[in-house]
């Protein structure tokens, strides 16, 4: 029988503080893919993850039942991830960086080239705003709902779907820079 992220809440909140690790089990992945995008370093994100798992378990008396766990979970991350950036003054930039050559053999294995391109578009991701990245993160990658994003990210429905358009036309325009063909 598969519980409900809201129902482990209500437990761990009755006094069965056990049920914490169900927690953890079901969003440590998906927050820590969250979070790397957000802030491109892994151990940083790691802390940043086991930070949002700290502030989740102390503040459970205080998530309201009536709205999604996944959402509020989300916000502690991402809220935490932009605390990071701010006190290690990281840039998302990655204009120093060195790419590898772009161009590749157009008669390789078709597994291969997906993968290639694969790469490249992550580069590309990298090279977008955090604002933007996020939005393509959370739905392309994790999947969710422009009203869940608008929980976590606490902007308008509508200036989600504002931003993913941008964030599309934005990494077109990277991709192609970087020689990333569709």
């Amino acid at each position: 029988m598969n519980i409900s992220d809201e129902m482990i809440v209500s437990q761990i909140v009755a006094g069965d503080t056990a049920q914490f690790e169900e927690i953890m089990q079901r969003y440590e992945a998906r927050l820590l893919r969250y979070v790397v995008y957000l802030i491109h370093d892994e151990m940083t994100a790691r802390d940043v993850v086991q930070e949002t798992f700290i502030k989740t378990y102390q503040h459970l008396r205080g998530f309201n039942a009536k709205y999604k766990f996944s959402s509020w979970i989300y916000r502690i991350a991402h809220n935490e991830a932009m605390n990071a950036v701010k006190k290690y003054h990281r840039e998302t930039s990655t204009e120093n960086e060195d790419f590898t050559d772009e161009s590749y053999d157009i008669h390789m294995d078709e597994i291969l080239d997906k993968e290639i391109v694969k790469d490249h578009v992550q580069t590309c991701l990298a090279k977008l705003q955090p604002k933007y990245r996020e939005v393509i993160q959370l739905v392309y990658f994790e999947g969710m709902k422009y009203e869940d994003i608008s929980d976590i990210l606490q902007i308008p429905s509508s200036t989600v779907g504002v931003r993913l358009s941008r964030a599309k036309a934005k990494l077109k325009v990277i991709c192609q820079q970087q020689g990333v063909k569709r």
